[in-house]
C-alpha cells in the first residue's frame, strides 16, 4: 500500500497516471483504475480498467472497501490497484480514509497486490500509522 498525499495541485494524479502507463507495459496481470468521476478517461492507457466510482454509488469508505474487494473477488488476475481521489471518495473525512487504508492495506497485502492511492489533503492531519503509508 502506497499513498499520494498532498494539497490540490501538487502533481499527485499526473504521478498516478504516469504509473498506471509504466505498469501497463510491463504488468503480466490485469490492472484497475478506480476514480471518481471520468477525469482520466483519455489519459490513462487501455490496458488498464478504469472504473467510475460515483457510476457505482460509492460514496464512503467502507463502499469504497467493499467495492474494492468486490473488484479483488471477481478478477484473480489483478496485480495492480490504483486509486484516485479516495479522499473525496470517503467524503473528505480524515476518520473514513484511514479506515480505508487499514483495511485496503491489508486485503491487497494476502492478495499480493500493489496498491497506490491519492489524496487531496495534507498529509500532517493523517495519524502515525497512516503516515507510514506515504510516499514521496
Amino acid at each position: 500500500m502506497k499513498l499520494l498525499a498532498g494539497v490540490k495541485g501538487t502533481g499527485k494524479t499526473k504521478a498516478l497516471i504516469e504509473e498506471v502507463n509504466r505498469v501497463c507495459g510491463e504488468s503480466n496481470g490485469s490492472i484497475v483504475c478506480i476514480e471518481k468521476g471520468k477525469k482520466l478517461t483519455f489519459d490513462l492507457k487501455y490496458q488498464a480498467r478504469l472504473v467510475n466510482a460515483e457510476e457505482y454509488g460509492v460514496t464512503n469508505g467502507d463502499m469504497l472497501y467493499g467495492f474494492l474487494c468486490g473488484i479483488l473477488a471477481a478478477n484473480y488476475d489483478i496485480t495492480e490497484i490504483f486509486i484516485d481521489g479516495a479522499y473525496a471518495i470517503c467524503e473528505e473525512k480524515i476518520d473514513e480514509l484511514e479506515c480505508f487504508l487499514e483495511k485496503a492495506e491489508r486485503i491487497t497485502r494476502i492478495n499480493n497486490i500493489d496498491c497506490l492511492v491519492t489524496a487531496s489533503l495534507d498529509p500532517a492531519l493523517l495519524s502515525e500509522k497512516s503516515r507510514a503509508f506515504l510516499v514521496e
